[in-house]
């Protein structure tokens, strides 16, 4: 029960149980109905039969009774006395009375004494309101059906009876009760229910055995993958990728998104471990330079070296705080949700900005709303670190401007330096990347301000890209969409 196989095999035979049972009693029931009407039209036609012979004025002696055995008769008075029964039928339920021994009555053709019906036929006739059937007549109204039994010649079997009225030329009303055997109909039932029966345990073993093993099959690619899976997570090795199936069905889908996933996967950990070493590379110089700088001053105090130390310690400080906002951005944190007017953000980084080597213009439309929804700390970051940038690589002007661009801010950080090569735009904003004009200018940056830029960006729902600037430097352009 606990496998897949297990629980669609019982599935699908319960469904196609339940179907067979509900449809295996439709039939029947429609069979049953359908023998009914058979066997109701028969009784229908041989009481007519009789009805007929009665309402012609045929004697009761000289009544032609065909298949007495598969069609007892039993004719009643208006008083409901017996007054004709069929040979050998020596007892019946279901009509209108249970007697099958005439008593004495007028044959039909005499005359009937007064009273016997003279005037009740005489008043049906004259009031016409079709309750009986005319002198000589037949009622054409639909016979009453009923269930019941009788007992022919020793034999008790199911009948099914018809009660149709007659009145004979002398004015007597009599009812005319004839009975179609339910044995056929009975017959036909069990045999059909024993087919069924005796079918359905094997069919079911059938769609149990066949969904098994088409499960089995299906699955089989699942079982490939769920070892190749195991196997992964035992080696810790992300570059195999499980077996990938040439249907087109939902475990290639599978397949191939787990694939895919492990793809990514492969990457995050590649890019964990090089972050990493990277860091680890980028921590050991400012360490050990501080530390070959304090145990310099303490053999030699009057060699301490007190402003580099401090470069130091401020550019270890640096490079943790960065590794530190990395590992918070990698491990997902939200970057809130409040207002931030980037136009003000502007401004406000850079007034803080006094030392910078080269002034910095700044270009903000009076009386625009510029606001966007995200952490005010972390964007202004970004800020600080594209002028950083700029700063860096600029020959004599640095500019920044804020504009609406469509449903979000812009936000245009350019300067007149040599710019970014094209094939070099994308690589920049990778992690402890430095091209060569940086690293020979560079004053201490491990590489992560551009890298914390866009990461910062992409958490914001925006877009972080590099291209030319009309000064002939870079133009670094941030996007951020504006609050729903």
């Amino acid at each position: 029960m606990r496998s897949v196989r297990a629980r669609a095999a019982i599935g699908a035979t319960l469904v196609v149980a339940v179907a067979l049972v509900a449809a295996g009693l439709a039939v029947l029931l429609v069979l049953r109905a359908n023998l009914i009407d058979q066997a109701d039209l028969q009784a229908e036609v041989a009481a007519r039969e009789v009805a007929g012979q009665l309402a012609t004025g045929t004697p009761y002696d000289e009544l032609e009774l065909d298949d007495e055995e598969d069609h007892p008769v039993q004719v009643t008075d208006e008083e409901g006395r017996v007054v004709i029964v069929s040979k050998d039928l020596r007892a019946v339920t279901g009509t209108g009375t249970s007697g099958v021994t005439p008593v004495p009555s007028a044959s039909a053709g005499a005359s009937p004494s007064p009273g016997d019906g003279d005037d009740d036929a005489d008043d049906a006739d004259e009031d016409g309101d079709g309750s009986r059937p005319g002198r000589g007549e037949v009622s054409s109204d639909d016979p009453d059906f009923s269930d019941g039994t009788a007992t022919v010649d020793g034999t008790t079997a199911d009948y099914r009876f018809a009660a149709v009225e007659a009145t004979t030329p002398d004015g007597v009303t009599l009812t005319v009760y004839a009975g179609a055997p339910l044995a056929a109909e009975q017959e036909a039932v069990n045999t059909v229910r024993g087919a069924m029966l005796t079918g359905l345990p094997l069919l079911l073993v059938v769609v149990a055995g066949v969904t098994w093993l088409v499960t089995r099959r299906a699955l089989r690619p699942v079982e490939g993958i769920r070892r190749e899976m195991a196997a992964i997570t035992a080696s810790e090795d992300l570059a195999r990728r499980v077996p990938e199936p040439g249907s087109r069905d939902e475990v290639a889908a599978l397949a191939r998104t787990t694939n895919e996933t492990l793809t990514v996967l492969e990457a995050s950990v590649e890019r964990q471990r090089r972050f990493v070493a990277d860091a680890s590379h980028e921590l050991r110089s400012p360490i050990a330079s501080l530390r070959t700088q304090l145990e310099v001053a303490e053999a030699h105090p009057e060699l301490l070296d007190l402003p580099g130390a401090v470069a130091d310690t401020v550019r270890l400080q640096v490079l943790a705080a960065d590794l530190l906002l990395l590992a918070r951005l990698d491990a997902g944190e939200k970057p809130g949700s409040a207002t931030v007017e980037l136009g003000a953000l502007v401004r406000e980084e850079v007034s803080q900005r006094t030392g910078d080597r080269i002034a910095v213009s700044v270009e903000v439309p009076q009386g625009g709303a510029f606001e966007v929804n995200g952490s005010r700390g972390q964007l202004s970051r970004v800020i600080g670190n594209l002028l950083d940038n700029a700063q860096r690589h600029a020959e004599g002007s640095v500019a920044v401007s804020v504009a609406a661009d469509g449903r979000g801010v812009r936000v245009e950080v350019r300067d007149d330096g040599a710019g970014v090569p094209e094939d070099e735009r994308e690589r920049i904003f990778e992690r402890f990347v430095r091209l060569d004009d940086a690293r020979s200018r560079d004053d201490g940056g491990a590489g992560l301000g551009l890298a914390i830029a866009r990461d910062v960006a992409a958490r914001h729902g925006g877009t972080l890209t590099v291209d030319r600037a009309a000064e002939g430097g870079a133009a670094f352009r941030l996007w951020l969409p504006r609050p729903a």
